[in-house]
């Protein structure tokens, strides 16, 4: 594995954050505190409490979750849709670096931004609501998955997209309105039985239950399928990543 190459990689997609610190960290964590503030102030003062769990507290999770989400799959994106942009892309292909060092380079960029922004949101969150994770091993473990699994969705999305445009549609039309129904900012045993139903068809769901679980030792469904699930797709981005280089779709033409 050629180390330099990946290092380099890696080192400028991180400088690239450090050059837009504002956008990268800063922007979001303001978002995610005004979220935490509204629906905390709000919606907490008639919902006390979610399952025997503080609302303010609930909703932490569920924030961090919309924000790894999201970032990751913009990270990663608009990571490897630039140099297609600009046309570097083929000084890339065209270097002594695998297919594979490209993917971990970008994909770990994306993820390793992603789970700083989550870890400083927790902080963040922290000097709101007292807080207990209740398995931190679990809670770091499907913090990396997820990063990982969507900086993968994100790097497919970059290599798919012709234009800015298609770079934000999946992200704005798809993901955020997802991870608002998949129970971020509520349990989805508070819903009627029929939606509750289908619910269960939203592949967030199955992320934002099992990092609540990690919290709070209670999740909406069992920790094991949500595990699974964050796997799978894990598995599924791999796979289409690997086809992608294979045919080199929409990288050689």
């Amino acid at each position: 594995m050629n180390q330099y190459a990946l290092w380099a990689i890696y080192k400028t997609e991180m400088a690239r954050t450090f050059r837009t610190l504002l956008q990268s960290i800063v922007s979001p964590v303001i978002s995610t505190s005004l979220y935490f503030v509204v629906f905390g102030a709000a919606i907490g003062s008639r919902i006390q409490e979610v399952n025997g769990i503080a609302y303010g507290a609930f909703i932490v999770p569920g924030l961090i979750m919309l924000s790894l989400l999201t970032q990751s799959v913009a990270n990663a994106s608009f990571g490897i849709y630039f140099p297609k942009f600009t046309g570097t892309i083929f000084e890339l292909l065209s270097a002594p670096v695998s297919y594979l060092e490209i993917v971990i380079a970008y994909v770990g960029a994306a993820a390793t931004k992603s789970i700083v922004l989550g870890l400083i949101i927790l902080i963040t969150a922290s000097l709101f609501v007292p807080l207990h994770i209740e398995h931190p091993f679990w809670m770091v473990a499907f913090l990396v998955l997820t990063a990982l699994t969507f900086s993968l969705f994100g790097f497919i999305i970059g290599i798919w997209a012709n234009g800015f445009e298609q770079l934000q549609v999946v992200p704005l039309l798809i993901i955020t309105p997802l991870t608002f129904l998949g129970g971020s900012f509520y349990s989805i045993d508070m819903l009627p039985p029929a939606w509750r139903t289908i619910s269960l068809f939203n592949p967030v769901v199955y992320l934002v239950s099992g990092f609540r679980w990690s919290f709070f030792g209670h999740a909406d469904v069992g920790v094991g399928i949500s595990l699974a699930a964050t796997l799978g797709f894990l598995v599924v981005c791999l796979a289409i990543v690997g086809w992608i280089f294979r045919t080199g779709y929409r990288l050689k033409n």
